[in-house]
């Protein structure tokens, strides 16, 4: 196995695993704040860092049926979200290709 490279964000407000504190998204790519996660509150992101996608699977979320991949660090392999491959409702297709980060999943590092 390959020696694991982490991108560094270089931004004031950063998004890390809640678990090993590796950064996963800029504040400044959030879409929303308001999504629902397993784990209670979730945010939508136009671009994640340093993930690993697992398998598409098709799920019944709460604003209709989508494609989706679950996202883990790629440090720890956590689950700290997912990404919408496909949306199957016309008035859900802005998310195809954003990421869902769980508020829960992640912590907050820089100037707040």
């Amino acid at each position: 196995m390959g020696r694991l490279f982490k991108q560094y964000l270089n931004a004031p407000r950063v998004y890390s695993c809640s678990n090993c504190r590796t950064h996963n998204a800029d504040h400044d790519e959030i879409i929303s704040k308001s999504f629902q996660g397993r784990d209670g509150r979730a945010y939508l992101f136009s671009n994640v860092v340093n993930v690993t996608l697992g398998p598409r699977e098709d799920r019944l979320l709460i604003t209709g049926l989508h494609t989706v991949a679950d996202i883990y660090c790629s440090c720890c392999q956590s689950v700290l979200g997912w990404k919408y491959e496909q949306a199957f409702e016309e008035s859900q297709k802005y998310k195809e290709g954003k990421y869902i980060l769980e508020k829960a999943k992640t912590m907050k590092e820089g100037n707040w």
